[in-house]
């Protein structure tokens, strides 16, 4: 097979999209981290983020409330982890795995229970692409950024809105002294309890529309684990991004041309198991690489109790 401009530019459309899902869920997870909360669960949120986006498109037949759906899904999961890792002292990780094997299981006996069906929905109806005059019809770029997903273009605004607001915003300093030191948050009269919760419930938030960009963004409908270890994924975005807004989304795109190269190298004679395998193989990578260069916010994992020294 030759590489021409043709296959580069649907590759580079490839990798936009498939980054979306990923981008959104490592975008959160710089709150919730920033705030000192290791968010593990991202993996479930995403799951309930795009169960719950079929659900409502299912419902009403209007895939916008299906998003607020999955928004809903995405915040009520993370305030689960935010009352167990806050609140009740739970252990971050445990926490975080938990929220992941309940979200499995739940969207697991919904699906049986809506649709009859444990293995995937009924199709409903999507977002669909936004169009844009003009750009659609430029060589090159019209066909990576002239008609993708609304979905797309909320992830730039967020991405961008969550730079200022944690650089450039009272709110986003102290959240990030939350993450380095939250007495020193505490000594000068921030509420730490409340800005983690804020923290924790933007991060599901985000996690539950990357989980919708899967369902109703793409196949317009919800199949049984079909995350697929994305929320994993976005953890090593986060990580290669150095838990920066701008960083973590090359991160998520350097993922998502790694899965849309995977998808094309399938044509070839390789074995395919080897060739699914790029995408994490990559993962692992970036883990060994940055596992050294990598600062991610110091008190991250640790419990606060107001009054300790």
């Amino acid at each position: 097979m030759d590489l021409n401009i043709d296959m580069i530019v649907s590759l580079l459309a490839s990798t936009l999209r498939i980054s979306i899902p990923i981008a959104f869920a490592a975008l959160g997870a710089i709150f919730s981290e920033r705030a000192g909360i290791v968010n593990i669960g991202l993996e479930g949120m995403m799951l309930a983020g795009a169960f719950a986006g079929v659900w409502g498109s299912y419902l009403t037949g209007n895939a916008y409330v299906g998003l607020l759906f999955a928004m809903l899904a995405g915040a009520l999961f993370a305030l689960i982890h935010a009352v167990l890792t806050i609140q009740l002292k739970t252990d971050h990780i445990i926490s975080g795995l938990a929220i992941n094997l309940l979200s499995l299981g739940f969207t697991t006996v919904m699906l049986e229970n809506i649709w009859g069906n444990r293995g995937r929905s009924a199709p409903v109806a999507g977002l669909g692409n936004l169009s844009i005059p003009g750009l659609r019809d430029l060589p090159v770029i019209g066909p990576i950024l002239g008609n993708t997903s609304i979905l797309f273009y909320l992830l730039i605004a967020c991405l961008v809105l969550g730079w200022i607001v944690l650089y450039k915003t009272v709110f986003g300093l102290r959240m990030r002294v939350i993450g380095d030191n939250p007495r020193v948050a505490d000594s000068l009269g921030v509420n730490v309890y409340m800005m983690q919760y804020i923290g924790v419930i933007t991060c599901g938030v985000l996690a539950g529309i990357g989980g919708a960009y899967l369902s109703i963004g793409d196949i317009n409908m919800f199949s049984r684990d079909m995350v697929a270890g994305r929320g994993y994924i976005a953890l090593a975005a986060l990580i290669f991004g150095g838990w920066n807004p701008l960083g973590v989304y090359l991160g998520s795109l350097l993922f998502g041309f790694a899965q849309a190269l995977q998808i094309r190298l399938q044509v070839f004679e390789i074995p395919v198991h080897f060739v699914e395998m790029l995408p994490y193989i990559v993962t692992l990578l970036v883990l060994i690489v940055y596992r050294n260069r990598a600062r991610g916010p110091i008190a991250a994992g640790k419990h606060f109790r107001r009054g300790e020294t």
